[in-house]
């Protein structure tokens, strides 16, 4: 009976001080940024379908606090007051099996500068739940969640009053840039996803679920929004099913982003596809040594392997910093005050 006490003590022991250093190791490295920013997280309604969850970052003057969000650490201001008027919108929307969490470092250097940036988390594509992925409402669900979440911060947020409507910007990662391109204006032809995945597989033929082919929605079709007037697009995904003139009307400036080792969306059908598409020609960046998941913020201790892993050379931290800092100011610039 003493052994086992001793046996139950000791284990005891080890798992304290476990949570002690995981502890102590996540406050040391909580996201710091160099301004305020607050943080707070909305359910956005979507009449029919399940709410959307959003993060929403902000510039603030309140003083920052120790905020825990899944493995990430943050030392922002929960709840802190909106700082400025007329500010800008920049709505982020992550890769499949993503979250609105997948680009904080990102979220918060907008902030940083003057932005506000709300983050859905997609409903029926998320890391989980995934039953609307590889389905023809995939990314009609996708691109009517920026809308709805656009609506809700311009008119419903609490805040609303501190944005400024006509200043609205969009990023997306991979499927999350295709939505970007949806809702700017752009129609995808989903009729070209079999025929495309027999002759060119790639990892989106992955994805798609059993039963009959993808089809193009019936009415009321794709939702587009005039409102943005900018987007920032990292290794878009399906830039195939626009041929050929599915991004025709998409006349809004775009930084376009793709990196040189790829193994998830090939250049030539995917960002190659729509630099060529767009009728005025994006500002594009191709990231050396860069992969599909070299986009996604930089991992601590955490981080999951399968999302975390690049090349021995490539520096994500030191790579989002200036990736981060070009994001900004393509913002700035083509969100100037009208």
């Amino acid at each position: 009976m003493k052994l086992t006490l001793k046996i139950i003590g000791a284990v005891a022991g080890v798992i304290i001080l476990v949570v002690a250093a995981l502890a102590a190791y996540l406050f040391a490295t909580a996201l710091r940024p160099s301004k305020p920013v607050a943080f707070q997280q909305v359910a956005v309604p979507d009449p029919g379908h399940t709410p959307i969850a959003v993060d929403v970052w902000y510039p603030t003057d309140a003083k920052p606090g120790f905020v825990l969000l899944g493995s990430t650490a943050l030392r922002v201001a929960s709840q802190g007051p909106v700082r400025g008027t007329a500010l800008p919108l920049v709505v982020i929307s992550h890769g499949t099996g993503g979250g609105g969490m997948s680009h904080v470092d990102t979220a918060l250097a907008l902030a940083e500068a003057g932005f506000v940036v709300a983050a859905p988390t997609h409903t029926g594509d998320n890391f989980r739940d995934d039953s609307a992925v590889g389905t023809s409402d995939w990314l009609v669900d996708r691109s009517r969640h920026i809308s709805r979440v656009t609506d809700f911060m311009t008119d419903s947020w609490t805040n609303h009053a501190r944005l400024d409507g006509e200043r609205v910007g969009v990023f997306g990662l991979s499927a999350g840039a295709t939505t970007a391109l949806i809702v700017m204006g752009g129609v995808p032809d989903l009729g070209r996803v079999s025929k495309h995945c027999a002759e060119r597989p790639e990892f989106v033929c992955k994805l798609r679920r059993a039963g009959p082919p993808l089809r193009n929605p019936g009415p009321p079709g794709w939702t587009h929004d005039r409102r943005i007037a900018a987007a920032v697009l990292a290794a878009p995904g399906l830039g195939f099913t626009f041929e050929p003139e599915g991004l025709s009307a998409v006349e809004a400036p775009v930084q376009l982003w793709a990196g040189a080792d790829d193994q998830i969306v090939p250049y030539a059908t995917n960002a190659g596809t729509v630099r060529r598409l767009l009728p005025n020609p994006p500002s594009f960046h191709n990231v050396a040594g860069a992969t599909h998941y070299s986009f996604l913020m930089p991992c601590g201790l955490l981080g999951p392997p399968q999302f975390c892993k690049d090349a021995p050379e490539f520096d994500r931290v030191a790579f989002h910093k200036d990736f981060n800092r070009s994001v900004v100011t393509f913002f700035e610039t083509t969100l100037a005050a009208r």
